[in-house]
């Protein structure tokens, strides 16, 4: 990651939180990357591989199946952590559709992560770290009832975990896989998730 020269330091006099949002919705970022709210500084993100769109793809394909016409599947839209004042864009999100559809479309407001009902994050080498501690904190607080880590460098081989029922800022449960084993989705999803056509 790759932060950027906006931080707590140059915040005029209203609530640090409110500027650094302000200036998110203003950022001109390069096509591909992604800009995020953590630690009180507004953080780049670099394009990912195109083994972790892979993955997100096969994904995305996996949770259609079986999703209703009332939920959908977001890429790279931006979620409010707010009890942190944190805001990440994970590589895909299950929203209500119609929560979605009521937002003003000239606006490029974040969503509040509580509404979410599935986030996935995919890790690359310079994230990977942030995505199995900070987010997978920031997600439980939130509360977001699912996060699925898809973690192509865990340091005992590839795995996805999912994290399930957040309580007090933790995951209550988690159910991990290696790459080549399936993950039960949970309900309203349904299904199972193969691993073995990730690309490594």
């Amino acid at each position: 990651m790759t932060a950027a020269m906006v931080g707590n330091d140059q915040v005029p006099r209203r609530r640090p939180w409110d500027y650094l949002l302000q200036v998110w919705r203003e950022l001109d970022v390069p096509e591909g990357w992604r800009a995020e709210i953590d630690g009180g500084q507004i953080v780049l993100v670099p394009p990912p591989h195109a083994h972790h769109n892979g993955i997100a793809a096969k994904v995305q394909r996996t949770l259609y199946r079986d999703l209703s016409e009332e939920l959908e599947v977001y890429q790279t839209l931006g979620v409010h952590i707010a009890p942190l004042d944190k805001l990440y864009v994970p590589d895909l999100v299950v929203m209500p559709t119609a929560l979605i559809a009521a937002m003003d479309p000239d606006t490029s407001d974040p969503v509040d992560a509580s509404e979410a009902l599935l986030v996935v994050e995919i890790t690359y080498k310079g994230n990977a770290k942030d995505d199995r501690t900070k987010k997978l904190w920031a997600y439980a607080h939130a509360p977001v009832p699912a996060y699925l880590l898809i973690d192509r460098f865990d340091e005992h081989g590839p795995t996805t975990t999912l994290f399930t029922e957040p309580q007090n800022g933790a995951y209550k449960h988690s159910e991990r896989a290696a790459f080549g084993e399936q993950v039960r989705l949970p309900e309203p999803f349904g299904g199972l998730l193969d691993t073995g056509a990730f690309p490594v």
